[in-house]
């Protein structure tokens, strides 16, 4: 969590944050090198729909096969109940020896014989693949017999899966307590950017907060009270917020249950919270819809807000002026059918031509600026969904707490 000095020797990070050592600091020549990625990438038909997370591996799995380690991979894939060939990583191997210009051989299994003889096999320099290793129920369990096995396949242990992080299973924390642990390239970047933006910001600091359900992210906003400028809310939570105000919102979803709470998150930031001021909105939640624009507070019986409106993108562009650091998290509305992606467009060309330290986190988030053509423009965009969220919550993520200080 930090930057390289130039000898090479691990900095401690500017606030006095705990840096964890990387694996560019340690001698991994001739050893055995245990890396715990996240390749749960989507899939169709066995094929690899987004290589995003593969790529975002690369520079760690380069980097150790350039200085003579023998790289053992480990991940898992979707939620199987027991082996399936549908989450098979088969096609991950075959997607990394593209990348890394030279075959990576996969073991059909993560633990017993086969992996065994597999590792045994791997040469200086090479990278070895393992099954899925929620193919076993253990790993989600964190057994201490499973991770004992894992980890009998290296000398080291380096934990690069981000994503995975919030996760306490077997291939993520259970095997540190066998093996040294230390961080990846992946993993430290994604840490330097959640504290440049969130524990040691440019100043005002922005949170842009979108997606569906207050109820997921109370956690956040108790922890963003303490921490943010402005706080700009968009998606379908919204509603919530506005229901909250008295204001009439038609047929569109309200979480009725989180009224109250959003009404006591309204009172703590007064004029520090930013909501929409006016709504696209449809009848049906489906392209090719009569489309009308409603003031916030008053939106028609029989209409679904569906997207924030022009003036809002107006507003919030405004509002987010001269940000020193912005982060964003959830679209804006339903940006999947192109009639509703306008708000989530407009706001991201203002996050992205701000000036400010940008900081994108959550798979929709992500997904969002990739549909709309904003990919590119953003300091950092997170691999992980929950690992970041819970990060932006203020919460200690077991998957990092478990690697070695420097």
């Amino acid at each position: 969590m930090g930057v390289q000095l130039p000898d090479g020797r691990p900095d401690q990070l500017h606030g006095g944050a705990t840096l964890k050592f990387p694996i560019t600091a340690v001698d991994v020549t001739g050893r055995r090198v245990l890396v715990r990625e996240d390749f749960n990438v989507p899939m169709a038909n066995g094929v690899i729909t987004d290589d995003t997370r593969i790529k975002a591996a690369i520079p760690t799995l380069r980097d150790l096969m350039h200085r003579g380690a023998m790289t053992v991979v480990m991940s898992h894939l979707g939620r199987p109940n027991g082996p399936d060939p549908a989450f098979s990583l088969r096609p991950v191997a075959r997607e990394l020896s593209k990348l890394l210009w030279g075959e990576v051989p996969f073991a059909s299994d993560c633990v017993g014989s086969m992996a065994q003889s597999a590792v045994g096999r791997l040469q200086v320099g090479k990278v070895l693949l393992l099954e899925n290793v929620r193919f076993h129920p253990e790993e989600e369990k964190n057994d201490p017999e499973f991770a004992r096995q894992l980890a009998a396949h290296g000398d080291l242990y380096v934990n690069d899966a981000f994503a995975a992080s919030h996760r306490a299973h077997a291939s993520v924390v259970g095997v540190a307590n066998y093996l040294p642990a230390y961080a990846g390239q992946l993993m430290t970047a994604e840490l330097n950017a959640l504290h440049e933006a969130v524990d040691n910001p440019r100043r005002p600091l922005f949170a842009v907060i979108g997606g569906a359900k207050v109820s997921t992210k109370i956690n956040l906003f108790n922890n963003l009270i303490k921490k943010v400028d402005a706080l700009l809310i968009g998606g379908a939570m919204a509603n919530t917020f506005l229901r909250a105000q008295g204001f009439q919102t038609g047929r569109s979803l309200v979480e009725e249950e989180s009224v109250e709470a959003a009404n006591e998150i309204w009172k703590v930031f007064g004029a520090r919270l930013v909501l929409p001021v006016d709504l696209v909105c449809a009848q049906q939640v489906q392209p090719g819809q009569e489309l009308r624009i409603f003031p916030a507070h008053a939106v028609e019986p029989g209409w679904i807000a569906l997207d924030i409106g022009p003036q809002s993108v107006a507003l919030f562009g405004e509002r987010m002026r001269g940000a020193g650091t912005i982060v964003w998290n959830g679209p804006m509305g339903v940006f999947e059918i192109p009639e509703f992606g306008a708000g989530t467009r407009g706001v991201g060309e203002a996050i992205a031509s701000s000036g400010a330290y940008t900081l994108v986190g959550g798979g929709d988030t992500a997904a969002a600026i990739d549909a709309l053509g904003l990919a590119g423009r953003f300091t950092w965009v997170s691999t992980g969904g929950g690992a970041t969220l819970e990060y932006l919550e203020g919460r200690e993520l077991p998957g990092v707490a478990v690697l070695k200080e420097a």
